[in-house]
C-alpha cells in the first residue's frame, strides 16, 4: 500500500481551484463518506498549501485529523477505521504530520451518498 499516488498529483487536479473561496474544507473517506479531515485548522490555506506542496500530498495536523475515523498503525501508515489506505504519517519539528492521498479523502459525506 506504499506509493499509492505519486508526489505531487494532488496538484494536478482541480482541487486548488475547487477550494479556492472557502475557509475551510471538509475531507471524506472516499470509500465510506465518513468525515477524516478538516483543513486548515490554526493556520491559514496559504500556509496549508505550502506544507503540501513541499511534502508532495496534502498535509494534515493533529488538530486536523478526526480521529474517530482515522488510525495511525506503528509503522506510521495511516488509514480510516475501516481500513482505507490513507497516507503516512511523516512527523517533522512542528510534530506529526500526516501526508495524506487527496484520493483517498474525495469522498462525498455519508448522508449525501446515501441520496445518490
Amino acid at each position: 500500500r506504499h506509493y499509492a499516488e505519486y508526489s505531487g498529483y494532488w496538484k494536478k487536479t482541480t482541487f486548488l481551484s475547487e477550494i479556492e473561496d472557502k475557509k475551510v474544507e471538509e475531507f471524506y473517506d472516499s470509500n465510506t463518506g465518513n468525515l477524516l479531515f478538516v483543513a486548515p485548522i490554526d493556520r491559514t490555506w496559504e500556509d496549508w498549501i505550502q506544507e503540501s506542496t513541499a511534502h508532495g500530498w496534502p498535509s494534515f495536523r493533529d488538530n486536523e485529523v478526526n480521529w474517530d475515523y482515522v488510525r495511525v498503525l506503528p509503522n506510521g501508515e495511516t488509514v480510516s477505521v475501516d481500513g482505507t489506505h490513507l497516507g503516512h504519517n511523516l512527523p517533522d519539528s512542528k510534530g506529526n504530520r500526516y501526508c495524506i492521498n487527496l484520493v483517498s479523502i474525495a469522498g462525498n459525506p455519508e448522508d449525501r451518498r446515501r441520496k445518490q
